[in-house]
């Protein structure tokens, strides 16, 4: 499977992440020519070559061009700070992403991650995502970053992306709104259910716009699992730090035998009804639990009770830890971490007389299992009087005759 893990311990900014999938792509030329042609005027992007603490790696170069001014004339300042930005609400950036000449699943994960800093803006500052207008993270150059990192993945098209707990730094940071402390309001909403440390560094590693692209592509957290490493992408920040100030992202291939990893959150409830408890386990399911389950138990004074499990993507810890506290009785739940083997699943569309039937084929290691869906087949056989086998017979004919 291949897979990206990016090394987060010094942070994550939309520059550097954007420089580091630049080195791993084959197709340099053709991001930077697409790149540059896409923003026009607005924008020339050049990638260097820099060092920070003797480690070589890629910096871009981004030149804000103002009217009037051309690539040659431009101050390359380097860093995503320059005196004149233009500020956009939520509706005129996705107007601009919307049109870029770029492939539609570019401009949908562009879209899906603007759509993350505009929810992350608006709480923090009370209102609605439509009253939000995107400063640092909504001028050009932020854009630029979101922009290139889509479309870099898109050029890669890795089959998962996996990242380390990301390092925030310490301290405080200066922004539009003022002094705000590391991390900064936006920053920690962003990373709501995602593991994330301070340091002793004392600036800002994370940015807003790089916890918006990691929240986005990254479906898990935690230590880089075994890889075959084909190749490792180095992307280069402005700092000067005393650890070297740079992002790394290791290309590869996820071992056969390599297992995702869940979390088993449980706990002991000796105090509710059936009832409640059935509406616990549907409330879970439905917010997305992986599967939930309960077990008998005996507590103490051989009081009996009732054992919750609920499994979840290691992402997703925080809300379910938080569903749980809200829905149960509970005052504390156990956590344990486990990898898991799993089948492929893709669901196949059967069109019979009497409606849709859907079917779901798991396969892998050697083994395939097909089910229908109890739900379609339940609804055909209540309505037309069958028994549940017919129906399933009837689908497997339906199937037949269209593959001949």
């Amino acid at each position: 499977m291949k897979t990206l893990y990016i090394e987060c311990k010094m942070g994550a900014a939309g520059d550097m992440l954007m420089a580091a999938l630049y080195e791993l792509t084959e197709e340099k030329e053709a991001f930077l020519a697409a790149m540059n042609r896409i923003f026009g005027s607005s924008i020339q992007i050049t990638p260097a070559t820099q060092r920070s603490c003797g480690i070589a790696g890629t910096h871009m170069q981004v030149k804000i061009l103002h009217t009037g001014e051309t690539p040659e004339s431009a101050d390359a300042h380097g860093e995503h700070t320059h005196p004149h930005h233009e500020h956009y609400n939520y509706a005129s950036i996705l107007e601009k992403i919307d049109s870029l000449p770029l492939p539609e699943e570019v401009r949908s994960h562009a879209r899906a991650i603007y759509r993350l800093l505009g929810e992350a803006e608006s709480k923090v500052h009370g209102t609605t995502i439509d009253q939000i207008h995107f400063h640092e993270v909504g001028s050009l150059d932020a854009l630029c970053d979101i922009v290139g990192c889509c479309l870099l993945i898109d050029y890669l098209k890795p089959e998962q992306i996996l990242a380390s707990p990301i390092h925030v730094g310490n301290g405080t940071v200066s922004c539009a709104h003022g002094t705000l402390p590391v991390p900064a309001p936006a920053t920690a909403e962003l990373l709501k259910g995602i593991p994330y440390y301070t340091g002793e560094i004392q600036t800002e590693l994370c940015t807003p716009t790089g916890a918006a692209i990691l929240k986005h592509f990254v479906s898990s957290y935690g230590n880089m699992p075994t890889l075959s490493i084909d190749a490792v992408g180095t992307g280069i920040g402005a700092k000067d730090l005393p650890t070297a100030d740079c992002v790394r992202i290791f290309c590869g291939n996820a071992e056969e035998s390599e297992q995702d990893q869940i979390l088993d959150l449980s706990c002991n409830l000796d105090d509710m009804t059936g009832e409640a408890l059935g509406y616990v386990m549907e409330l879970l399911l439905d917010e997305g639990a992986l599967d939930v389950y309960y077990e008998s138990i005996y507590m103490k004074k051989n009081r009996p009770g009732t054992l919750l499990h609920c499994l979840c993507p290691i992402p997703e810890r925080e809300r379910f830890e938080h569903l749980i506290f809200t829905n149960t009785t509970t005052r504390g739940i156990r956590v344990q971490r486990f990898s898991r083997a799993k089948l492929d699943v893709r669901m196949e569309e059967i069109q019979t007389d009497y409606g849709i039937i859907w079917r779901k084929i798991s396969e892998g290691y050697g083994v395939t299992h097909v089910k229908y869906e109890y739900d379609d087949v339940k609804r055909i056989a209540k309505k037309y009087r069958l028994t549940l086998e017919e129906v399933i017979e009837m689908a497997e004919r339906c199937l037949e005759e269209e593959q001949e």
